[in-house]
């Protein structure tokens, strides 16, 4: 019979369910978990707790925060004219790593992907077209991933929102630099060419 210890195998489960944690990723958080002190723990458990009851969806843009609005749609020295339209909370923290854009999100909360039995109403796509009521909007910038998923996404709401007289764009996407061709998806050069520009 395998040595066992059921509390610790419950953590190491749990664990095991974040994505992208392997079992010996899962086991090493288990150890580093029960290496640490009460006061930690507790710190550790009271974290998770006030992360899971107080973030919430922003209920203009759907991203990430604690108040009803988050502080991007509030800041007003921000480009309200200009939505761009992400899949997840994660790449908002992506754009605004590097400080170059300076208008609002959407957040879809997915992709469109018939395979996964996802599609437009599981999105935040109604909400997005709510947005657009006021005519204040005057660009939507699609950037969802450069996936076939994100592509059919940014294609449909692209369709949906042309009668309403928005502009809707496209991020541009090409090859890394450093990148070799031959390991380019067919995606990924088909931007890369409708994207390029003058030397």
């Amino acid at each position: 019979m395998a040595y066992t210890i059921p509390i610790l195998e419950q953590l190491i489960d749990e664990f095991r369910k974040m994505p992208s944690v392997g079992a010996k990723s899962a086991e090493r958080m288990a150890f580093y978990v029960l290496g640490l002190t009460d006061e930690e723990t507790h710190a550790l458990a009271n974290a998770i707790v006030n992360a899971h009851e107080g973030v919430h969806h922003c209920r203009i843009c759907r991203n990430l925060t604690q108040e009803a609005v988050c502080p991007i749609c509030q800041n007003d020295a921000r480009d309200h004219s200009t939505i761009c339209v992400v899949e997840s909370p994660r790449d908002v923290l992506a754009f605004e790593r590097i400080h170059e854009y300076h208008g609002l999100y959407h957040v879809l909360h997915g992709a469109i992907s018939p395979m996964n039995g996802i599609g437009p109403d599981d999105l935040t796509v109604k909400e997005l077209l709510q947005r657009l009521q006021n005519d204040t909007v005057n660009e939507v910038i699609m950037a969802t991933n450069p996936t076939v998923e994100g592509e059919a996404t940014a294609m449909y709401i692209g369709r949906l929102l042309k009668p309403l007289g928005v502009k809707v764009t496209r991020l541009a996407y090409g090859i890394p630099v450093g990148a070799d061709l031959e390991y380019a998806d067919e995606i990924t050069l088909s931007r890369a060419l409708e994207g390029r520009s003058l030397l």
